[in-house]
């Protein structure tokens, strides 16, 4: 009685107790558009497919810092990571974290009567500031096993039918290993994942996007990668038949996304558009088209909001704080403030082909490894797409797992000159501000920033980006006048 009464202070909207609008928010780790439904004819990926039939596909989808530990603190809070802390990644000795007062999603939920529960890669910190209900992690073999996972969230959406639910499921797949043998440890044994049934690819049929050189240890990683996909799509099929089986397949609001893009040089950690434009699959029982597809551009600042929105719930307001210093635990400053965030819900796209209001986004990285200092930010706005470059004197930073990978290896050992349309000097060495035409320059290799005929776009785009952070308090805001 206390807890109902606790939430019905700190929510208001929440839902009544008789209407379910459930959430899953599936989140797959450095996939692209390696699927059926974005045009692959060679990797199988029926769940995927199918729940793009269901309900809408984006071709815009965009992360706002291509690297999981901070991609995932944007997706579960609206906020850009350079406004809470969450610089890169969570684990081991990079140790970045949100800052504690900052709202999550699972926490909001929880507070407006939702159960929540997250299964597979959690990689985000503190633990209290996400702080799920429930963990269901038994079995999940590394959240490589998306069919153990999927079975464990059939038995936890069964156990309480008479609380709304927000299940969080993340799979592992199909980031690659750490080292030289990148996939080999997860693919080999066909009995590794009960459940599982493998399915391979040969590197001759394998698609080599643009951005990647055609050699045979790319074409030998794309096949392993595909099979990492197809396993984790086995284990969306599977919790997509138990919403169904359940009854919840009519209450649920669906997200299907992928925190960066794939794992070669050229996508993840990058703000290029294969580290950041991305699979977005949303499924809403009230949505009034199926199958359809939006050109709404989107971040995944707007997930929260949109989560929310699905779910009528609004945040009441909170005390402000003050971060401590020193370890200080941070200090109550004032009157209690409505919880905002950055980005917006995009509910209403779903059933809009030309989506208005939605062509502009902004992006900001700045970390992945805690050795990968390289800040960059970003706004695209209709076709143009703006890259400020920060630390543009410095070569640009490997992860350790891609520089280790064969196709980056393979570049070395050759000495090639050129990776994918791009040469190898310009991947390294990148000038301070990048312009590229995105409709006529999707690979983004003519730089437009240096012609006398684009400085009043270009003057135009870093006013706005100048704007934005401002209004999201960036810290490397400070660089255009110290550098």
């Amino acid at each position: 009685m206390l807890a109902s009464l606790l939430a019905s202070l700190l929510i208001t909207g929440s839902l009544p107790a008789a209407e379910h609008r459930n959430v899953v928010l599936f989140v797959v780790d450095d996939q692209g558009f390696q699927a059926g439904c974005y045009g692959n004819q060679v990797i199988r990926t029926p769940a995927i497919d199918s729940l793009a039939a269901a309900g809408t596909r984006f071709t815009r989808g965009h992360c706002t810092t291509a690297s999981c530990s901070a991609c995932r603190s944007v997706l579960m809070t609206g906020l850009y990571n350079h406004a809470i802390g969450h610089y890169g990644h969570a684990h081991s000795y990079n140790h970045f974290s949100t800052y504690e007062s900052v709202p999550t999603l699972p926490v909001l939920m929880a507070e407006a009567g939702y159960r929540t529960c997250s299964i597979g890669k959690y990689h985000l910190a503190p633990r209290a500031t996400y702080l799920f209900q429930e963990y269901r992690n038994k079995g999940v073999q590394g959240n490589r096993n998306a069919v153990r996972m999927a079975r464990n969230a059939r038995e936890w959406i069964a156990e309480d039918d008479q609380k709304p639910f927000f299940l969080y499921f993340c799979t592992s797949d199909p980031h690659r290993g750490g080292g030289p043998d990148g996939y080999s440890n997860f693919n080999d044994n066909p009995d590794r994942y009960p459940g599982v049934t493998p399915v391979r690819y040969k590197p001759s049929d394998v698609i080599v996007p643009p951005w990647l050189p055609d050699k045979p240890e790319v074409r030998n990683e794309l096949a392993e990668y595909y099979q990492a996909i197809s396993r984790l799509d086995q284990g969306l099929g599977v919790l997509l038949k138990a919403l169904k089986e359940t009854g919840h397949w009519d209450d649920t609001l669906i997200l299907f996304l992928s925190d960066n893009g794939p794992p070669f040089p050229g996508a993840k950690t990058n703000l290029y558009e294969p580290g950041m434009k991305l699979p977005l699959i949303v499924r809403s029982p009230g949505q009034k088209t199926h199958g359809g597809v939006t050109d709404a551009m989107v971040t995944w600042a707007d997930i929260t909001p949109t989560i929310l929105n699905f779910c009528d719930i609004t945040p009441k307001a909170r005390p402000a704080f003050r971060r401590g210093a020193n370890g200080d635990p941070p200090r109550r400053t004032g009157p209690n403030r409505p919880v905002t965030f950055h980005g917006r819900s995009f509910l209403q796209t779903l059933d809009q082909p030309r989506a208005k209001g939605f062509d502009e986004i902004y992006a900001s990285h700045t970390f992945h490894e805690i050795t990968m200092y390289y800040p960059m930010r970003v706004v695209i706005s209709g076709r143009y797409k703006y890259i400020f470059n920060i630390a543009h004197q410095l070569p640009y930073p490997f992860a350790s797992d891609l520089f280790a990978s064969p196709t980056w290896q393979g570049v070395l050992k050759r000495k090639d000159t050129l990776f994918g349309k791009r040469t190898v000097y310009s991947y390294l060495h990148r000038p301070r501000h990048e312009l590229y035409d995105l409709e006529t320059d999707p690979d983004e290799i003519t730089n437009l920033a240096y012609q006398p005929e684009h400085q009043p776009r270009l003057k135009g785009l870093q006013e706005k980006l100048k704007a934005w952070q401002q209004r999201t308090r960036d810290p490397w805001f400070l660089k255009w006048r110290y550098e």
